[in-house]
């Protein structure tokens, strides 16, 4: 082994890998939101450990896109723009769409699969049926992360099932970085949970059926739904922003008139 070469499985190693991966944890859950500085130090104070390893699971990190260093030479969680949006979901569309259609093609989906699959569409449809039920607007914060954990652990088994390890690692880090920037207002409402249902059915339809083009096509039409809201809501950030920052030399025009700002500072 050459000198100075950490063994797998050694300490440093472990602390890295636990370090990147409640680094992970926090960006996906909003706990670290965009823009966010991420402290090497209080890391290393956290993990009981020296500044080494967490230097180096920031390091990968960095790399894989999920953070960014700043001109002072720190580490921010990344600030996505328009364009990387755009980019990201193109990439994850063609990834799932090889992927999904593998399955559906070669019928590598087993009965069991199936059985599991079914189960996660369901707890969807579930979460429609409460909405109907009680006459709610949307999704309150349990019941949306309910859905989070019903889409994600769908989108990965399907991912898994064609047993490609390095499409499975990129989609899935393309998922965590779109994460960073959802920022919905208003959570889903039944006709959006509805539509969900039913192309997450149709998807895993079409792989019984083995039907390639009908797979790929209701996969790529539910991405691209997903991809609109998120611009949608990317849009409005921008619009809410630059409110925001135009807010005040409103207010400043206005004094000379001993107007009230308060309306206008709760609008």
């Amino acid at each position: 082994m050459a000198r100075g070469r950490r063994k797998t499985g050694s300490p440093e190693t472990s602390i890295r890998q636990r370090a990147y991966l409640a680094i992970q944890r926090r960006i996906a859950t909003g706990e670290l939101p965009a823009g966010s500085a991420i402290s090497e130090l209080d890391l290393a104070k956290e993990m009981g450990s020296s500044r080494t390893p967490i230097r180096e699971a920031l390091s990968q990190l960095v790399a894989e896109g999920l953070l960014e260093q700043n001109g002072a030479g720190g580490v921010l969680v990344i600030q996505l723009t328009r364009e990387n949006i755009i980019d990201t979901y193109e990439l994850r569309e063609a990834l799932e769409m090889y992927a999904v259609g593998k399955v559906a093609r070669l019928g590598m989906m087993r009965a069991a699969d199936k059985v599991y699959l079914q189960g996660l569409v369901s707890a969807i449809r579930e979460l429609h049926d409460e909405l109907v039920s009680t006459g709610q607007n949307a999704l309150d914060a349990e019941q949306t992360n309910r859905l989070l954990a019903a889409d994600l652990s769908f989108h990965a088994l399907l991912i898994g099932l064609s047993q490609n390890v390095r499409i499975n690692k990129v989609v899935n880090d393309t998922r965590l970085l779109l994460r960073i920037f959802t920022i919905r207002r208003e959570s889903h409402d039944a006709p959006a949970l509805g539509r969900i249902y039913r192309q997450h059915q149709e998807i895993v339809d079409a792989i019984e059926r083995g039907d390639e083009v009908a797979t790929r096509r209701i996969l790529s039409e539910h991405i691209q739904g997903s991809e609109r809201e998120r611009l949608e809501e990317y849009d409005q950030h921008l619009r809410e922003a630059s409110m925001r920052k135009s807010l005040p030399a409103f207010l400043e025009m206005y004094q000379p008139l001993n107007l009230n700002p308060e309306p206008y500072k709760r609008g």
